[in-house]
């Protein structure tokens, strides 16, 4: 059996990677975490076979969780309605208690469904259940597995099966499941977060999605030296980064529907063509990219020293930077407040 772990740079394939590996005999289970890439991989599939084969299965996370695992094995024993997204952080409840789990609505809280797996003894019969029907697990968007989801997935790593985890550890944006200190440490040092993997019988492979196919050699240079995350680049062409300092500019990037802004937060408050930082994560249709940074980002960008940022914000900044193709723009967000919605 082949069970690796990919560490990928930003734009590097990861997609095409996977759907690389599928074929019309053996049987496969995608999982992602979001939107964007579930799409992506249908659309994907659906460009290499002509449609979407019988054998190859792209599921959500929380889809995989509740659909292919909560109904199946425990919905004659615990009656359900769906999943509520408000993480549970109560302590008030025991673990065994139906109350530290479910809700008053009978929804399952999304931040405890694995741990709910755990306590009702099933994580075997999941295990069973994908070998059952699969020959090939491909998990995406790893790095974004946290709290008790992470143990969740340190079991499913041992089905008897093929498995690929592949993922980006500086796109860690969020967290599948937060419940208190549970796996709190889990991202803040990278050769700790690779030896769990190991820990789990996986290999570690750093060198195969390394280069990225989105960026060019001038953006991943940015990257590299900017926020201090190593990224290489398979294209030769070239590109330029500037900073905004006048009001016309800023105006005329505003108004311009072919370079995408992406802003820290609340970019629907503005009425232009725009993303969120994290939000933009999946995206790979954007060429030239304008960053809205706030006043602490822009004060780091003007002293050079984005690497200091917190790792929650750089990852998100990365993220953000990494969906230029072409040219990418860096504007503070005072310069874009007039056009705010009131």
């Amino acid at each position: 059996m082949d069970k690796r772990v990919i560490f990928a740079v930003a734009g590097s394939g990861k997609t095409t990677y996977i759907i690389n590996k599928l074929d019309l005999q053996k049987r496969a289970l995608i999982l992602t975490y979001t939107n964007n890439n579930y799409n992506n991989l249908k659309i994907g599939i659906s460009k290499k076979f002509g449609y979407i084969p019988a054998n190859i299965k792209v599921m959500t996370y929380y889809d995989f969780l509740y659909n292919f695992c909560f109904k199946p094995l425990l919905s004659h024993q615990v009656k359900a309605a769906g999943i509520n997204w408000s993480p549970n952080t109560s302590r008030y409840h025991k673990a065994t208690d139906r109350g530290y789990f479910i809700d008053s609505f009978d929804r399952l809280y999304s931040n405890r469904i694995t741990k709910y797996f755990k306590e009702t003894g099933i994580e075997t019969e999941i295990n069973e259940r994908v070998v059952q029907y699969f020959d090939m697990l491909f998990i995406d968007e790893v790095q974004d597995f946290g709290g008790h989801d992470f143990n969740f997935l340190k079991n499913i790593a041992q089905a008897n099966m093929d498995i690929c985890l592949v993922g980006d550890f500086n796109q860690h944006t969020y967290d599948t499941s937060k419940d208190g200190n549970v796996n709190g440490t889990l991202h803040d040092d990278y050769n700790r977060y690779q030896a769990h993997f190991r820990s789990m019988g996986l290999s570690i492979d750093t060198t195969t999605l390394v280069k990225s196919y989105r960026c060019n050699p001038e953006i991943c240079k940015f990257i590299t030296i900017k926020l201090g995350i190593h990224i290489e680049s398979n294209r030769t062409d070239k590109s330029q980064w500037y900073t905004v300092s006048m009001e016309d500019e800023a105006e005329r990037l505003f108004n311009n529907n072919a370079i995408v802004k992406l802003f820290y937060d609340e970019h629907s408050a503005y009425k232009c063509y725009s993303n969120n930082w994290g939000a933009s994560k999946g995206e790979d249709h954007y060429n030239d990219v304008c960053i809205i940074m706030n006043r602490k980002s822009w004060k780091h960008l003007e002293d050079d020293n984005l690497n200091t940022l917190p790792s929650a914000t750089k990852n998100k900044l990365y993220v953000a930077i990494s969906r230029t193709k072409g040219d990418l723009y860096f504007a503070p967000d005072s310069m874009f407040k007039a056009y705010k919605n009131k």
